[in-house]
C-alpha cells in the first residue's frame, strides 16, 4: 500500500482532468480500477484456460442523486474462465424531460484483481448523452487476463464485483466534462476513499492553471 501511495502522490498531480485521471487509474489498476489497453488484447491472450476454475463476476450499478436516470445491470453475474471474453449489458434510462449527459466511474473489488480485469469495450470510456425519456442498452466486453493464475494473491479468488456509478456531467474551468459531485463522492466511486494520498481535485486544478495551453 505504501508503494501505491507514493506512486499516486507523485503521478496524480500531473493528471489535470477527470478523463486523464481515469486513464491513469486504468493504466495502473490502482484502487480497483480495471486496466484497459496495455497490449493485453493480442489474440493468443484471449484464449480461455480450460483446466482451471471459473470466476464469478457480479455487476453493480449506482447513480448520483443529482442524475434522474435509472441504471441497472441486465444480468446479476456471469462466470468466466481466465482469458475468456464475456459480453454483459447495463440498461440506462433518462427519466427526466431534459436531455442529459452522464459520465460513469468504475472500480472492481477486491482491488488485487484490478490489474487483470481488462475491458475491451465499455460505455465508461466516454460521456453518454441520453435524450429526455430515452432508454439504451450499454454493452461491456471484458476478460480476466490469464496472468491472474500466476499471482499468489489471487489464488483463492472466486468472486469479483464490477461497480459503476453514473453522475450528471458538468464542464470544469478547462472545458473538460467531469462528474457533477463532491470530490469525496467521486473518490469513493473510484475506490480512492481508502487511500490517504490519493490525488485531490485541488491538485488537478492547480496543475491545470500552471500547465501551458498548446495552440
Amino acid at each position: 500500500m505504501y508503494t501505491s501511495a507514493v506512486i499516486i502522490l507523485g503521478v496524480g498531480v500531473t493528471y489535470a482532468a477527470v478523463p486523464l485521471y481515469r486513464m491513469f487509474c486504468a493504466a495502473t489498476g490502482f484502487a480497483g480500477t480495471p486496466k484497459v489497453g496495455m497490449g493485453k488484447f493480442e489474440a493468443d491472450r484471449l484464449v480461455p484456460v480450460e483446466d482451471t476454475k471459473r470466476i464469478k463476476v457480479h455487476f453493480n450499478a449506482d447513480t448520483s442523486d443529482a442524475l434522474p436516470w435509472s441504471f441497472i445491470p441486465q444480468q446479476k453475474h456471469v462466470s468466466v474462465l481466465p482469458g475468456e471474453t464475456s459480453l454483459a449489458f447495463y440498461k440506462a434510462k433518462n427519466t427526466s424531460n431534459q436531455d442529459i449527459i452522464g459520465i460513469a466511474t468504475y472500480n472492481v473489488t477486491p482491488d488485487r484483481v484490478a490489474p487483470y480485469f481488462a475491458k475491451v469495450e465499455c460505455f465508461c470510456f466516454e460521456e453518454q448523452k441520453l435524450l429526455a425519456g430515452e432508454e439504451v442498452d450499454m454493452p461491456l466486453l471484458f476478460f480476466i487476463d490469464k496472468d491472474i493464475l500466476d499471482d499468489p494473491a489471487c489464488r483463492n479468488l472466486d468472486d469479483v464485483v464490477l461497480s459503476y456509478t453514473f453522475f450528471r456531467a458538468r464542464r470544469n474551468a478547462q472545458g473538460h466534462l467531469e462528474p457533477d459531485a463532491s470530490e469525496a463522492t467521486v473518490q469513493a466511486s473510484l475506490g480512492f476513499d481508502k487511500f490517504e494520498n490519493a490525488p485531490k481535485a485541488e491538485n488537478r486544478r492547480k496543475d491545470d492553471k500552471e500547465s501551458p495551453v498548446s495552440s
